[in-house]
């Protein structure tokens, strides 16, 4: 099992690198991601030297996008939603731009941090549909407290890899049931999947054997693939359709 897992870690690091490129832009260096957009786009983000160290900034791409997109994010609930979520990844925002600062010995890491940050800002506030009135995972905590679903927001695991890797929910281990930890998709589709999917490979080894892992899909507005769902069985998450959540009520109250 463990070589399964290391075979699968190597060929993810593989991809990253072969698809990775760098462009000189004055004083900057472009980095081209191979992680996608809700556009189907690759993100980018932006580097250069400052202060015996490194800067990388998404040049204000992820928040200027969502508000170009009706999604704004102008209330204290939301502002508040954001800094918990950026604070995971230790990014901060300034002037719109998600920021963070890097040494020659944490880069890889801070980019990593950086690139995770802007997924999880998009998926986590892109609305649907204008009409939306709730965001996804503001509906999840409130079915949460409704259901008396006791859980911890916001929790960062360090994987086998050494990075770290957010989850939206971990529900403690019980006398009933051993320790779940959740990740919510707003945009369910083949690379938000394949983000959970990494991030549970690197992490599982890290956790009791008996964790188990979810995936709240948002199915609400439009159709989840079979193919994401499949694909996160292969590695042991449980993808659960929110207009199905039901069927996992007792086992995530237990």
């Amino acid at each position: 099992m463990i070589q399964d897992i290391q075979r699968l870690v190597d060929t993810y690091y593989a991809w990253l690198k072969d698809k990775t490129l760098l462009r000189q832009m004055d004083s900057w260096i472009e980095i081209t991601t191979p992680y996608l957009d809700r556009h189907n786009d690759r993100l980018q983000i932006y580097a250069k030297r400052r202060d015996g160290g490194f800067v990388l900034t998404d040049d204000g791409y992820v928040l200027e996008d969502l508000e170009q997109s009706g999604c704004m994010l102008d209330s204290a609930k939301r502002q508040a939603l954001l800094k918990m979520t950026l604070n995971g990844f230790g990014v901060q925002v300034n002037n719109q731009a998600l920021e963070v600062n890097a040494s020659s010995d944490n880069f890889a890491m801070r980019k990593h941090n950086l690139v995770q940050a802007m997924l999880a800002v998009n998926d986590l506030f892109y609305l649907a549909s204008p009409m939306v009135a709730s965001l996804f995972y503001e509906d999840v905590v409130a079915w949460f407290e409704l259901s008396e679903i006791r859980y911890t927001p916001k929790v960062q695991f360090t994987g086998k890899t050494g990075y770290g890797h957010l989850f939206d929910f971990v529900i403690p281990k019980s006398k009933r049931a051993p320790e779940r930890i959740l990740k919510t998709i707003n945009q369910p589709k083949r690379d938000t999947a394949q983000a959970v999917i990494h991030a549970w490979t690197d992490t599982k080894e890290i956790r009791s054997p008996d964790s188990r892992a979810y995936a709240l899909l948002n199915d609400s507005e439009q159709e989840t693939p079979s193919a994401a769902m499949d694909a996160l069985r292969s590695y042991d998450i449980k993808p659960v359709l929110w207009t199905q959540r039901d069927s996992v009520r007792e086992e995530l109250a237990a």
